[in-house]
């Protein structure tokens, strides 16, 4: 038990009110404004080792998940979703790859840089076309890969989906069926890379009602938001997303 319990006990207060927050905008991200889900898990990344950070991230994101799935169970794209499923495979498989050979600063590089190009290529999708086929398998390619790699398949994703003009419960009922199935993908990888194991879920289930809270807040939230202000918020986050990790 003294293992299981090591990374939570070393954590510092300021730690945990790192942590308490982050938990809280996960849950928010899963109900309301999913670009925020990515800056919880740059703050979770600033207070524990990458892929400790990565880890915890996983297990409180699947417990949005639940809330969020059933909460838009009724506004989904089951289409688009089947159209992304062999991509986001191939990403997650090259990401889980990839967390197999590198080191944490590495891998803080590299989600840094990765979340600059989504920012600069940004609309990208609507200057060719976000309904053709390449578009969404590279895209689905690079959310699989982003979100193995530092839970940050939002970005790519959200980008793609108001490039497409989803409205923001299709938006949102679309992005919580296809991260609940990635997250559910990734996460016997995640097992086997020790990325997910007794000390980072045990800190994870700690802060699951603190989640639970967040998704909550979300639902009383999202019907109060007009849809362009929305969309902007979501490009917002995404920017806030990519700056961040670069400069950090």
């Amino acid at each position: 038990m003294v293992s299981a319990t090591s990374l939570a006990a070393g954590l510092s207060l300021t730690g945990w009110l790192v942590l308490v927050v982050a938990a809280l905008m996960i849950g928010f991200s899963k109900t309301a404004i999913g670009g925020v889900a990515m800056i919880a898990v740059v703050m979770a990344a600033a207070v524990l080792p990458a892929k400790d950070s990565t880890g915890v991230a996983l297990v409180m994101l699947l417990v949005g998940d639940v809330v969020g799935v059933w909460t838009y169970r009724k506004n989904v794209d089951w289409r688009l979703i089947g159209r992304l499923v062999v991509p986001v495979l191939i990403g997650i498989g090259l990401g889980a790859w990839f967390l197999s050979l590198v080191d944490d600063l590495v891998l803080k590089r590299t989600i840094g840089v990765i979340l600059l190009v989504l920012l600069v290529l940004g609309f990208w999708p609507d200057r060719v076309g976000a309904h053709r086929p390449s578009v969404a398998m590279g895209y689905g390619g690079l959310a699989g890969f982003t979100t193995m790699v530092a839970n940050g398949g939002g970005p790519p994703m959200s980008l793609y989906l108001l490039a497409r003009k989803y409205d923001k419960l299709r938006f949102l009922g679309t992005t919580a069926w296809f991260f609940f199935a990635v997250n559910l993908t990734k996460l016997p990888v995640s097992i086997g890379l020790g990325i997910v194991r007794p000390e980072t879920a045990l800190l994870a289930a700690i802060l699951a009602p603190v989640v639970l809270v967040g998704t909550w807040i979300g639902r009383q939230t999202i019907h109060r938001i007009q849809q362009k202000t929305f969309e902007r918020l979501i490009t917002v986050f995404v920017a806030i997303s990519a700056l961040y990790l670069v400069v950090a």
